[in-house]
Formats: C-alpha cells, structure tokens, sequence
C-alpha cells in the first residue's frame, strides 16, 4: 500500500520522539502505534542507554499492544517508526499480531550510513522485517524523511 500524507505526518512525530531520544542521551528511534479508527494509542522513544539494550519502542509497543489490545484490535493496529525494526522488533511485532508498519528509514539505510561513518554493525544482524516476519505488511522507506533520520544517526554513531 502506498505510503499516505498521513504516514508521512505520524511518521514526522516518530522523528520527533527519536530527536528527543537523542536529546536524552540515547540512541535516536521514535515509535508511535495507532488504532484502526486513527487515535494515537502508545508511543515511545529508545531508551537503551540505561543499558538494557532490548528497550526498543517497537518492542515496547508490542508489549503494551498485548497488554491493552484485543487480537482483532492489535491485527488492525498500525506502527510507525524513525527505522526499521531490528530482528527482535520483528518478530514481537508479529508474535503479539500487531498490523501494517510503516517506517521512515531502512535497516539497509542504516547499516550503509553506518560503514560510512567507521562505525561497527550492530551485535544482531540487521535484516528486512518481512525475513523475520514475512506475513506482515511492510511500507517503507519515506525517502521525504531520509535526511532528518540521517542527521539523527550521524549526531550519535557518526564520527
């Protein structure tokens, strides 16, 4: 499905939550999880520098979603997000049966900006959401967004 004006807004407020993850000191993501009828249910930033590295706002969502969420509820559930879930994203994104994803920036994006800065992969290989979760729907990325989440990435991994 093609990304909206309105993915792009609510995927404009996942940059801001992941500005103010890094404004915070941690690593720049923003997530933010709407319902079906189009309200805003959940949203988070990255909250890995207090060393718990699995604090991702996509696995917070998922959490939550399971909390709060009925199954028909969570299936018809969009997330949105700065970047592209990690593997363990993935994965409990469609473990709980949460819907569509839209992202504003690849994992592929990512790792590329990040050998361009001399910076190391990350510990988990870093691979499409469909190859964890293949049946989800996945629309992304917004290259209108690609340079606000860049000059994110660069002000905390670049040199």
């Amino acid at each position: 499905m093609p990304v909206s004006d309105d993915d792009i807004e609510r995927l404009q407020r996942c940059v801001e939550l992941a500005r103010s993850a890094l404004d915070a000191g941690d690593e720049p993501f923003g997530s933010i999880l709407v319902d079906a009828s189009g309200t805003t249910r959940y949203e988070d930033r990255n909250r890995v520098a207090g060393g718990d590295a699995t604090q991702h706002p996509e696995f917070a969502i998922a959490r939550w979603a399971a909390a709060h969420l009925d199954p028909d509820e969570r299936a018809r559930a969009t997330v949105y997000t700065s970047g592209e879930h990690c593997p363990m994203c993935a994965a409990a994104h469609a473990w709980v049966g949460l819907g569509r994803i839209v992202y504003a920036t690849s994992s592929e994006q990512f790792s590329r900006w990040r050998a361009e800065w001399g910076v190391p992969p990350p510990p988990v290989a870093t691979l499409p959401i469909n190859t964890v979760a293949p049946n989800v729907v996945v629309d992304g990325p917004v290259p209108a967004l690609a340079e606000q989440v860049k000059a994110l990435y660069e002000a905390k991994f670049g040199s």
